[in-house]
């Protein structure tokens, strides 16, 4: 350990987390360029080939180019995962306190119209819910 300084150690610290923040940066634009629906398969491949034959270039021409609409495809992606989140903790907790009779309700009427059930099954149906 005398023949490797302290100095050394922190730079090849540094270099290691350069290196790995730079991939970090290099998969976050591939994958950012796959997530996008507004380009056509042409202009992705054209990307993909810019960024993996001249990665520094590619990677900073692309973030100056589309750095802004990234983020707000993360934020429309955040709130797609969100707005599924709830949907299924609501369908998970079940009907509310209170509103669960009107739901069962719209949900019988639903089936009726669509053919799903006769007249007499909503009926009875209609019948149990209101008991």
């Amino acid at each position: 350990m005398d023949d490797y300084p302290l100095l050394n150690l922190f730079l090849t610290m540094l270099y290691l987390f350069l290196w790995i923040m730079w991939f970090f940066l290099l998969f976050k634009v591939i994958t950012d360029l796959f997530r996008d629906h507004t380009l056509s398969g042409w202009w992705k491949a054209g990307w993909l080939i810019f960024v993996l034959v001249l990665p520094f270039l590619g990677v900073l021409v692309y973030l100056i180019a589309r750095g802004r609409s990234m983020t707000d495809r993360d934020v429309a992606q955040a709130k797609e995962q969100e707005q599924a989140f709830r949907a299924y903790v609501r369908k998970a907790a079940g009907p509310e306190p209170g509103g669960g009779h009107v739901d069962e309700l719209a949900r019988l009427a639903e089936l009726r119209k669509n053919g799903d059930i006769t007249t007499e099954e909503y009926e009875k149906a209609k019948g149990k819910v209101l008991a």
